[in-house]
């Protein structure tokens, strides 16, 4: 009875609301900070895939067949053998892994964020040119590897293959990851096979600038190496598929590098990496695990927008001249610009900045 009359005075007096309101005040806040920490994990773990995870596996297994579990080994190296051309074929996407939270959490560390500007017929194959390539193509991978930012539901019937290193897919268990989020090898064989073999509604997402283009990625700046690329639009034309050119505000904002001028020693280290192994090393920094005011590998959490543009039509031409191709090129470069110049206010920019295409 007492308890109960302390309770009515208590309420009666304002108190307990107070305390109901402290106390959801409180959870919001620890709700918040648990929200923040898991964007951190989905990050890291990430970054971590794209640093170390195919040498890592390739370690583990070796030292698995050393040991009494040699078995393990030997069956899953006899399983690569036989499934050692899927990569070549498409792949083997998973719904499931595509829609993982932790690529929720991934999504709004950032945030990241996919514009669709126009419609795409699920009759017509399209290869995406994206720019910028940045130090990991954060971006490109949450959008198209991703069901984070929607790219399903924002272009229904569109299959996108995110295209990379076709070295990436050598690696044991790496390559079963990044296939079961859609991505393929970046090589002509793997191309042609799912612009001509695997129907229509495909999307190829080409980082046309490569590691070339990340030698030079810095906040501030927003370049691409593009003049003499021209490889992706002899593709579109001899699969009379469509060209799409994509931009990522922001992709350059997350990583803080070291630029080596040309013919500096260290530019000359970059290329030679770069001709003989496909990737250059970049000497970047972010920020810090358990502060943004310590350097570290976790990217800088600023907005990347990604802005799908305007589908250029293409034909289908089996052996096309140079001709061909430098008038399609051309056309993708200014079609690149136009949509560069027409979001750049929207998402931060200056009305003064210019793409600069290299």
């Amino acid at each position: 009875a007492n308890v109960t009359l302390f309770l009515f005075i208590f309420l009666s007096l304002g108190t307990g609301s107070n305390i109901l309101s402290a106390l959801q005040d409180l959870f919001w806040l620890l709700k918040s900070k648990v929200e923040k920490q898991l964007q951190i994990i989905s990050v890291l773990q990430w970054v971590l895939t794209f640093l170390i995870m195919g040498i890592a596996c390739t370690l583990i297994l070796m030292y698995i067949l050393c040991t009494d579990c040699w078995a393990i080994a030997a069956l899953y190296l006899a399983w690569l053998v036989f499934d050692w051309n899927t990569p070549k074929k498409g792949g083997r996407r998973s719904q499931w892994v595509r829609n993982w939270a932790i690529w929720r959490y991934f999504r709004d560390y950032f945030p990241i964020r996919l514009v669709k500007t126009h419609n795409l017929l699920t009759t017509r194959n399209y290869i995406f040119g994206y720019h910028p390539h940045g130090i990991m193509g954060l971006g490109a991978f949450c959008n198209f590897s991703t069901e984070a930012t929607g790219v399903g539901q924002k272009f229904p019937g569109i299959r996108p293959y995110l295209a990379t290193l076709a070295g990436n897919f050598r690696m044991p268990i790496l390559r079963d990851y990044l296939m079961s989020g859609g991505i393929c090898p970046v090589n002509r064989d793997s191309i042609d096979y799912i612009l001509s073999k695997n129907g229509s509604g495909n999307a190829i997402i080409i980082v046309v600038g490569g590691a070339a283009e990340s030698l030079n990625c810095t906040p501030g700046k927003n370049s691409v190496t593009l003049k003499n690329r021209k490889g992706f639009v002899k593709l579109a034309l001899r699969h009379g598929a469509d060209l799409v050119p994509v931009y990522s505000f922001g992709e350059n904002e997350v990583y803080k590098q070291v630029i080596f001028e040309e013919g500096s020693w260290g530019r000359w280290v970059q290329k030679k990496f770069q001709k003989h192994i496909g990737f250059a090393p970049c000497i970047f920094h972010g920020r810090g695990l358990f502060s943004s005011n310590t350097w570290g590998l976790l990217p800088y959490s600023k907005p990347i927008t990604t802005v799908v543009g305007e589908p250029i039509t293409i034909p289908k031409i089996d052996n096309p001249s140079q001709k061909d191709v430098d008038f399609y090129h051309s056309m993708y470069v200014d079609s690149l610009i136009k949509l560069f110049d027409k979001y750049k206010s929207k998402f931060g920019l200056p009305e003064t900045e210019v793409l600069e295409v290299n």
